[in-house]
């Protein structure tokens, strides 16, 4: 007589207890509230470190010559990300300073109308807004690098086994 559970399908049954422990749990507290302001610093300091390790990125792409076109695509994604996040840093320094009542947007998101003396700053705050213009792209082209770069790796392989 057969062994009704075995060692690669007990394995496998103890695999799916355990995701389905993850899929549906009982309470997930993904949420760390902090009081203002050391959450805001915290995630500033993040958008600092991030730009200078794209910059640094796009400056070792570029010393070190590669070729090709995947290479590009993820030069274009590092100025992509480099944008975003000047953007989202400057949205998120005057966040604390603009009064949202000011934009009367009767007409909707893209009709609003600025009011009062701080417009300046109330459109900075509402441009920041809009980050993901260049945070689509971004990611469009770092799809497009890694995938070039992939294929021309395969393409390398390919040629080198025959």
């Amino acid at each position: 007589m057969k062994r009704f559970l075995t060692k690669k399908s007990g394995l496998m049954l103890a695999c799916i207890f355990f995701c389905s422990g993850l899929v549906v749990p009982g309470s997930a507290w993904a949420l760390q509230a902090h009081g203002s302001p050391e959450g805001l610093y915290v995630h500033q300091m993040a958008h600092v470190f991030f730009f200078f390790a794209l910059g640094y990125l796009y400056w070792d792409v570029r010393r070190s010559s590669f070729s090709g076109k995947g290479w590009r695509y993820l030069l274009r994604f590092c100025l992509c990300m480099i944008g975003w996040n000047v953007i989202a840093f400057v949205g998120h320094a005057i966040a604390g300073h603009v009064d949202v009542r000011m934009v009367s947007g009767a007409g909707g998101y893209l009709r609003g109308i600025i009011e009062g003396a701080d417009a300046l700053k109330t459109f900075l705050f509402y441009f920041a807004k809009f980050d993901h213009i260049l945070v689509v792209p971004a990611l469009y082209f770092l799809y497009k690098g890694m995938r070039t770069l992939y294929f021309s790796v395969e393409k390398e392989q390919g040629s080198e086994g025959k």
